[in-house]
């Protein structure tokens, strides 16, 4: 039994209809009915919601299911490399303001320098950031094909 036999099967144990668990998890009847139908596979954190609601541990809910299974490797691949980035992000953006502070202290070229610089290293952030940004909307976009 699949992952979206096993959700159905837990949803109708309970005597929940769709719009039910779709209200209590936040996301829409349709996604659920995608769920039960394989046409899409939740995320970890809709897995976790639906465990808690339907009383069936995620081991339960994932057994036997190597494509659940793969999506929750990447998945919790995908969030190790965000928290990467914005772990890296933050180091750059608290070396950014270090410089500039210790450049106000010291003054002169050297100050004119980082104030010039701190536009350009703002602006790498930036793209970046929107580089990220639209690589995973486009990963997204690529999984519900």
């Amino acid at each position: 039994m699949d992952i979206s036999e096993r959700l159905k099967e837990a949803r109708q144990n309970i005597g929940m209809t769709q719009d039910q668990v779709a209200e209590k998890i936040m996301v829409s009847r349709v996604t659920i009915s995608n769920w039960e139908n394989g046409k899409s596979l939740p995320d970890v954190v809709s897995l976790i919601s639906l465990s808690d609601l339907y009383s069936i541990s995620l081991d339960d809910l994932l057994k036997g299911d190597s494509k659940m299974t793969e999506k929750v490797k990447k998945d919790a691949k995908d969030a190790n490399n965000n928290k990467r980035l914005i772990r890296g992000t933050a180091i750059l953006v608290i070396a950014v303001l270090l410089v500039y502070a210790v450049s106000t202290i010291v003054g002169g070229a050297f100050k004119d320098f980082c104030e010039g610089a701190i536009w350009w290293v703002l602006i790498a952030i930036g793209i970046a950031s929107a580089m990220t940004y639209f690589s995973q909307l486009e990963a997204e976009g690529n999984k519900k094909e």
